[in-house]
């Protein structure tokens, strides 16, 4: 029998992520038994602060990745989002399974987005939510709020807050999809690049897991986070930037579009590519979005939440 750990967050989502990805592993790979490996990370241990780009890139990621490097772990499950878009050395991504559906969704008493009262207190931490609520609805408050997936939805019930906003992935991995009242469509709030999508992450010279964790890996899922990575690191956007950008894989190519909430307000791009290499289409993207707003990176301005130049890029 072969046996391979598996490193992954503590949360509820994750480790229900981590299950997942395990149990499919076992199924597809006979004799495999694979071992969860509980990490705490950054993003675990700091609850009382607001997200912001002080924090790094690797908040939800670095420690995981730490114990990667160092073997305890063989393969490490992330939700692809939080992954920085420069990668460490030794580390790639060895398979992308089917990706859940990306988009945001609105959770409440019962009010959709527009039915909310002016003044509704909405609930979310993601600079990048933030600024599409306050495009689509400049009159309800916007509260921080951090914690797990369960915590916010309760928040909602508690009376709290009278929305929250959460990825519709993460409510469906949980079994929490009746409490979506709306699913937010990209054109009034663009999902987070690779949002929906898991990676698993392995060391680039260990040629067994990857042959292993190979079995689950999806074409579409790939091509789609492929482009939307590539955005990224052309832009050289912080973790916090206001940007939303999505991918989507067709029998023709890919189609990447990207928004993001300017001081002169929220500013669209989208271009077509082949599937051939998506990188290609993400930079495309990337460099039509910069010319749009008349630089050369994200990281020459600090309203798109950059980090410091000379930070690391993990």
């Amino acid at each position: 029998m072969t046996r391979i750990k598996l490193g992954t967050r503590g949360s509820l989502l994750a480790m229900a992520q981590s299950r997942g990805v395990a149990a499919a592993l076992e199924t597809a790979v006979p004799g495999l038994s694979v071992e969860l490996v509980e990490i705490r990370t950054s993003g675990d241990r700091i609850q009382d602060v607001p997200l912001g780009p002080h924090l790094g890139q690797s908040f939800f990621t670095k420690e995981i990745e730490d114990a990667l490097l160092d073997g305890r772990v063989d393969v490490a499950v992330h939700s692809c989002k939080d992954l920085a878009s420069a990668l460490p050395d030794g580390l790639v991504i060895g398979a992308i399974p089917e990706r859940e559906d990306p988009r945001d969704a609105l959770v409440s008493r019962g009010a959709r987005l527009d039915d909310l009262p002016a003044g509704a207190r909405v609930g979310t931490s993601s600079p990048r939510r933030r600024s599409f609520l306050a495009q689509a609805r400049p009159d309800v408050a916007l509260q921080e709020q951090r914690g797990n997936v369960p915590t916010r939805v309760r928040a909602v019930d508690e009376g709290k807050a009278d929305a929250v906003v959460l990825a519709v992935a993460g409510l469906r991995r949980l079994d929490l999809q009746d409490r979506i009242v709306e699913i937010l469509e990209p054109d009034v709030m663009l999902p987070a690049a690779a949002q929906g999508a898991l990676a698993l992450q392995i060391r680039t010279d260990d040629a067994e897991v990857a042959r292993i964790v190979a079995t689950l890996e999806d074409g579409g899922a790939r091509t789609e986070v492929t482009a939307e990575r590539a955005c990224l690191r052309r832009l050289e956007a912080g973790c916090q930037a206001p940007l939303g950008v999505l991918a989507r894989a067709t029998a023709q190519g890919v189609e990447v579009r990207a928004a993001i909430a300017s001081p002169d307000g929220l500013v669209r791009v989208s271009v077509q590519g082949t599937r051939d290499d998506p990188s290609d289409a993400g930079v495309a993207l990337a460099e039509e979005l910069l010319g749009e707003l008349g630089l050369e990176s994200l990281s020459e301005v600090t309203w798109a939440g950059a980090p410091a130049r000379g930070r690391s890029a993990r």
